[in-house]
């Protein structure tokens, strides 16, 4: 694993240290180019099985996971893979769960909690993070 992302690619998100991730929503077609090396998945239910590394995040549709410790150190273990590896976050639409998520990331690498949303939303998708208790949980995010 050695090739991150087009950086103009649909989808991928420069963090601040220059790392590259990509969102997506799952209820669409898997994007043209290569796939993904790592992926974390943040669905309700355990996903089907990918040909690529994969874990599962229980994070219910419009809500926050199931097992906040738990999503912490998968954000902090596809935060480590993207330094050098195709790393993609995705739930079913790719914008709040996803934009939850990569909100968080930003927090991990460096941006404050109360302008991660805003550098989400600039950078990912305006629509990222879609309800009140999302915006809350990434304010409330723990970088260290």
């Amino acid at each position: 694993m050695t090739a991150t992302w087009d950086p103009t690619a649909a989808g991928v998100l420069r963090l601040p240290s220059g790392r590259l991730v990509r969102g997506r929503g799952l209820r669409h077609p898997l994007p043209a180019g290569p796939a993904p090396d790592f992926a974390l998945y943040l669905l309700g239910k355990e996903p089907p099985a990918v040909e690529w590394e994969a874990r599962w995040v229980r994070w219910p549709d419009f809500r926050l996971p199931s097992d906040r410790a738990g999503a912490a150190e998968a954000l902090r273990e596809a935060l480590s893979r993207a330094r050098d590896a195709r790393v993609e976050v995705a739930c079913g639409g790719g914008r709040g769960r996803t934009g939850t998520a990569l909100a968080c990331l930003a927090v991990l690498d460096g941006v404050p909690n109360t302008e991660a949303v805003a550098y989400v939303r600039e950078h990912y998708s305006r629509h990222a993070v879609e309800t009140p208790w999302q915006k809350r949980y990434v304010s409330r995010f723990a970088s260290a």
